[in-house]
């Protein structure tokens, strides 16, 4: 054989080396960036767990619909820590009618917040407003 040709052959050979080598950099530095953003957004997710389980104690209500996009808002302010807030859906999946829980506590607007003082408030209500009027603190 040749000189050109082992050469070549040589090549060829360490070309698939370099290649399986790239991939599996690839692949490594993929899996570690889907880590690093699980990790952060799970550990932000629970950021206002506290938050969430005081409105509940002080029995801070939040009444809203599924097909309600101010009430997606506010539910995307508190993350997965929404989970622990006291909500009543009004919603009949469906249908755009309302339950007669809603019907009953006189709820025709969402997101609704109901306070124990009485107070009602018909709006998309800010996390620090929301502290200030409960004296829930936020973290």
């Amino acid at each position: 054989m040749s000189q050109e040709r082992r050469k070549r052959k040589a090549q060829r050979e360490q070309q698939p080396k370099s290649s399986r080598l790239r991939k599996l950099l690839v692949a490594v530095l993929i899996v570690a960036a889907f880590a690093a953003a699980y990790y952060l957004g799970h550990k932000r997710a629970h950021r206002y767990d506290v938050f969430a389980q005081c409105l509940a104690a002080k029995q801070v209500k939040m009444y809203g619909a599924y097909w309600c996009s101010h009430c997606a808002e506010q539910k995307e302010m508190f993350g997965t820590s929404f989970g622990n807030v006291p909500y009543i859906e009004c919603g009949i999946r469906g249908q755009r009618g309302e339950t007669q829980q809603c019907k009953d506590a006189g709820v025709t607007r969402f997101p609704t917040w109901k306070f124990p003082d009485g107070d009602v408030q018909e709006r998309v209500f800010p996390l620090q407003e929301l502290s200030e009027k409960t004296g829930c603190a936020l973290p």
